[in-house]
């Protein structure tokens, strides 16, 4: 389950090989093999490639933290900024497994307000990290365990990622989905809104989340699991969205040891490699090809996906026919498990064992049904 506060969510291998010409004619041998369907399909993931591969890695992005909070960006420790759960812990305010003596998972960052009211109430203004649109605004606190919240994505990144911004007491007027942002824009007032439990006014923050999003098809997904409650949010309902740990990038950002998602993405460590045999691209690797680590060619037979303790799948490499023979299609081989890595992170389960062999646990599961649709 997706948490918040006080509750209970090596580099890259190149793309390209010489110059545009020597790239296309390397790229399209293969590719001008395949079905139409499929041509297609690879061909529209391989423009994505052009648009974004040559610049991506090399550029310095812009990004600003969120709220008037100045102690991040003074380099102050996180006691300054995080607000901790009841318990009184900073840690329980950070991203991981952070609760609950380490047995729960909290998916973002909280950040303390500066700046309140005669009431007690925070007068934060919450704004965007970076340019971007705004894709989703829920507006009624009680339909979703974040309160009120916003969800930006950012093209000008790459990968892609949103960020989310909840527990809001206000969204700023004049906003709405569809909308381009500009990196320090007003977006809405710090608060404590929730859904089906409280938050204290003593412990108002802005939950701050940077991560992925896992399908386009989201609603199939939803209607089959049967929650029993409709969806509110669209393709931005939390189980939906997959974060990362904010903090650490911001702090290798910082200090120049990234200067990009792509390149943070890019260093992330596997807790689990696992094989899919499927012929097909998933919407996920067609919307963030910058976590391919090597090109598509020739006939697709599977994806060979390293995951990271948290269950994102953070680095694709294609497989041939040949390298999955033997598997049937749908399936799922888990190739190597960090045990050590995932016994330390005990928020998730993403590994369990079935007459000594690997197999996905309940969140992993869950990761494979919404990217690859297995059902």
């Amino acid at each position: 389950m997706r948490t918040c506060n006080q509750h209970t969510p090596p580099c890259r291998a190149p793309l390209f090989r010489g110059d545009f010409g020597q790239s296309w004619r390397w790229f399209w041998s293969p590719v001008r093999k395949r079905g139409g369907a499929q041509r297609r399909g690879v061909l529209g993931l391989y423009l994505v490639f052009l648009a974004f591969a040559p610049f991506a890695s090399a550029q310095r992005i812009e990004i600003s933290w969120p709220t008037p909070n100045p102690a991040w960006e003074r380099g102050q420790s996180y006691e300054h900024w995080v607000q901790p759960t009841v318990s009184g812990e900073f840690t329980s305010g950070l991203f991981g497994s952070v609760r609950s003596n380490g047995s729960q998972f909290h998916e973002g960052l909280d950040i303390k307000p500066v700046s309140r009211d005669s009431r007690g109430e925070p007068r934060d203004e919450v704004t965007a990290a970076m340019d971007g649109v705004v894709r989703n605004i829920s507006a009624r606190a009680g339909e979703s365990n974040y309160g009120r919240y916003i969800v930006i994505e950012h093209p000008g990144v790459s990968p892609a990622v949103y960020t989310l911004y909840a527990h809001l007491a206000r969204i700023e007027p004049g906003l709405f989905e569809g909308m381009s942002v500009k990196r320090g824009q007003a977006i809405g007032t710090m608060g404590h809104s929730s859904g089906g439990y409280s938050i204290p006014t003593d412990r108002a923050h802005l939950h701050f989340e940077i991560g992925l999003r896992l399908t386009d098809n989201f609603a199939s997904w939803y209607g089959w699991k049967k929650f029993g409650s409709p969806n509110q949010q669209g393709l931005f309902n939390g189980m939906n969205l997959m974060g990362t740990d904010p903090r650490e990038f911001l702090d290798k950002w910082r200090a120049h040891r990234v200067d990009n998602f792509e390149q943070y993405f890019a260093a992330l460590k596997p807790a689990v490699r696992l094989r899919v045999a499927t012929s097909r691209v998933p919407d996920f690797i067609t919307r963030y090809p910058a976590l391919l680590r090597s090109p598509i060619t020739g006939l697709l037979g599977g994806w060979e996906v390293q995951c990271d303790v948290t269950g994102l799948p953070f680095a694709w490499t294609p497989l041939s026919p040949t390298q999955v023979a033997g598997m049937k299609a749908g399936s799922v081989e888990i190739v190597s498990v960090d045990t050590a890595a995932l016994h330390v992170f005990r928020g998730k389960s993403l590994i369990r064992s079935h007459g000594g062999r690997p197999s996905p646990g309940p969140d992993l599961t869950t990761m494979l049904q919404l990217v690859f649709g297995l059902r």
